[in-house]
């Protein structure tokens, strides 16, 4: 009889960009199973101007990925508003997002806010709260201290859930 391979938990780090707060969250999947590791948000000075804001981001979610040390990194894709100018700042901060774990040689997953919020409520229009207790039955010793950080959380289990066929649609793209 052959020993079955041990699982080894893989870290994951979900991003919720944003200008004013990064959420951030850090969890551990090893198989079906969620492990809550830290969260938090990088929340650059409203004074600051844009490239200091972006550096600032930047800065905070390498610290955050030093110490914590991840090897697989999600972020929540951008959604296009009415506000244009909103939409290209809020891109530039998620561009940041996406920089900061490539630099780590962390491969970066995309998941749009709607399967996001499929993935953790089973409805793709949930609201923060839904969300919030949600959180609190799959990663009870999770209290997130900002609606970010929460929802960095979601973005970590929703790549823990869609892992697989994600990378899969990587190799199968030769990326």
């Amino acid at each position: 009889m052959t020993a079955l391979p041990i699982r080894q938990p893989v870290r994951i780090i979900g991003i919720d960009p944003g200008l004013r707060r990064t959420g951030w969250g850090v969890i551990e999947a090893e198989g079906n199973r969620l492990i809550y590791v830290a969260c938090g948000s990088v929340e650059p000075p409203d004074d600051l101007p844009l490239s200091s804001r972006l550096l600032s981001i930047h800065e905070g979610l390498a610290a955050v990925l030093s110490s914590h040390q991840p090897t697989e990194a999600a972020v929540e894709q951008t959604f296009v508003n009415k506000d244009g100018v909103a939409t290209l700042k809020l891109g530039q901060a998620r561009g940041v997002a996406m920089l900061a774990p490539a630099m780590f040689g962390i491969a970066v997953a995309e998941y749009a806010p709607n399967q996001v919020k499929k993935t953790v409520v089973g409805a793709g229009h949930a609201d923060k709260q839904q969300i919030a207790m949600m959180l609190k039955i799959l990663l009870p010793k999770a209290e997130p201290p900002s609606a970010d950080a929460a929802d960095a959380l979601a973005i970590a289990i929703t790549h823990a859930h869609h892992r697989q066929s994600t990378a899969l649609r990587l190799k199968v793209a030769g990326l």
